[in-house]
C-alpha cells in the first residue's frame, strides 16, 4: 500500500562552535499539509525564538518528528573520517532507516544540490528525495523540521549555558560574546566537552594559545 507521508528535514545549529547540531525528520499526512502553513510554519529564521516555540508546540498536533542530536563529542570523532556534509546525510539516513514517505525533502548543505540525496541515497535509502537549497522556506514540511530543530537545539544551549554559569550567547562562530567566552575559557574542561574541537576556529585558537607560551 502506497504511502500517504510526506517528509522532510533540516538541522539547527551547523555554525555553532558550542553544542550539539540537531537534525530533525518530520513527517505529515498529506491530507494535513495544508495546516503547515495555517499554523505558521516558515523557515525558523524568520521567526523570533518566542514565535518558534509557540509554532512548535501546534505544529506536534499534526506533525511527528524525529529528533537526532549530534554531540560536539560525537562531532568531533566523526569528523576525523568524515565531511560535515557527509555526517548530516549519515544521520538522516539513519533517522530514515524503516520509513516509508511518499516522498521525503531536504534541505542541501552540498553546492550541488543533488548531490545531498545521493550521499542519502548511498546508505541503503530507497525513498524518493528532493534535495534543494533553501529547502526550509519553499517546503512547509522542511519549515516546520526546521522550527523543531532549532527550537530544541536552543534548548539544548541553555542547559549547556546553566551547566557553566555563563551566558556566552548563541554558540556560533560568528558571534563575537562566544569566542571570546571560548578564548578566556579555552582549558576549562567543563566546556571543552561542548567544544568542536575539529572546527578550524578552534584549532586556531590551540595554536594562539600555545604560541603565547612560546614567546
Amino acid at each position: 500500500m502506497p504511502s500517504n507521508i510526506t517528509a522532510g528535514a533540516d538541522e539547527a545549529g551547523r555554525g555553532c562552535v558550542i553544542g550539539p547540531l540537531v537534525i530533525c525528520i518530520a513527517s505529515i499526512e498529506q491530507d494535513n499539509e495544508k495546516e503547515l502553513i495555517t499554523l505558521g510554519a516558515k523557515d525558523s529564521k524568520v521567526l523570533s525564538p518566542s514565535s518558534r516555540e509557540k509554532i512548535y508546540e501546534q505544529l506536534k498536533k499534526v506533525c511527528k518528528f524525529k529528533l537526532i542530536k549530534i554531540t560536539a563529542e560525537e562531532l568531533n570523532s566523526l569528523m576525523k573520517k568524515h565531511s560535515l556534509n557527509e555526517i548530516e546525510a549519515l544521520k538522516i539516513a539513519e533517522g530514515l532507516k524503516g520509513e516509508e514517505f511518499s516522498i521525503f525533502y531536504v534541505d542541501s548543505p552540498d553546492t550541488v544540490k543533488e548531490r545531498f540525496a545521493k550521499r542519502i541515497q548511498k546508505y541503503g535509502i530507497k525513498l524518493k528525495i528532493v534535495s534543494e537549497h533553501k529547502a526550509d522556506s519553499k517546503f512547509p514540511i522542511v519549515s516546520a523540521a526546521s522550527i523543531a530543530a532549532k527550537v530544541e537545539r536552543d534548548a539544548e544551549i541553555e542547559k549547556i549555558k546553566q551547566e557553566l554559569g555563563y551566558d556566552f550567547n548563541s554558540g556560533y562562530t560568528s558571534d563575537p560574546i562566544t569566542i571570546d567566552y571560548i578564548k578566556k575559557n579555552l582549558g576549562d574542561k567543563r566546556l571543552q566537552k561542548y567544544l568542536r574541537m575539529e572546527w578550524v576556529t578552534i584549532d586556531r585558537m590551540k595554536q594562539r594559545t600555545l604560541g603565547d607560551f612560546e614567546d
